[in-house]
């Protein structure tokens, strides 16, 4: 996570303690479409690849669905240890690490 990023929104929160969750919602949030979109890619091949072989496409719709959700799992993971690092580290220090 970028410096600047740091440096802004964790002064503007009220609490220190709201930066974490600022930047695991930001991880969700960009983890939740990048399953929506994988899993659309996803039924879209498989559609295509059995049109074209003349098969019948069999979905489980569950796993359509999982995609998203697992996206946004991956998101929250990939998020947790930058907003721990963003929450421990003064603005000011951020500013001056650049």
């Amino acid at each position: 996570m970028p410096a600047t990023t740091s440096t802004t929104s964790r002064p503007l929160s009220p609490w220190p303690r709201c930066t974490p969750p600022q930047f695991l919602l930001e991880s969700v949030t960009i983890g939740l479409p990048g399953g929506l979109v994988g899993a659309a890619a996803g039924v879209l091949i498989t559609v295509v690849v059995a049109v074209v072989r003349d098969w019948t496409p069999l979905l489980e719709p569950s796993l359509a669905a999982a995609g998203p959700l697992l996206g946004a799992v991956i998101g929250l993971t990939a998020g947790t240890y930058p907003a721990w690092k963003a929450s421990a580290i003064e603005p000011i220090t951020a500013l001056r690490r650049g």
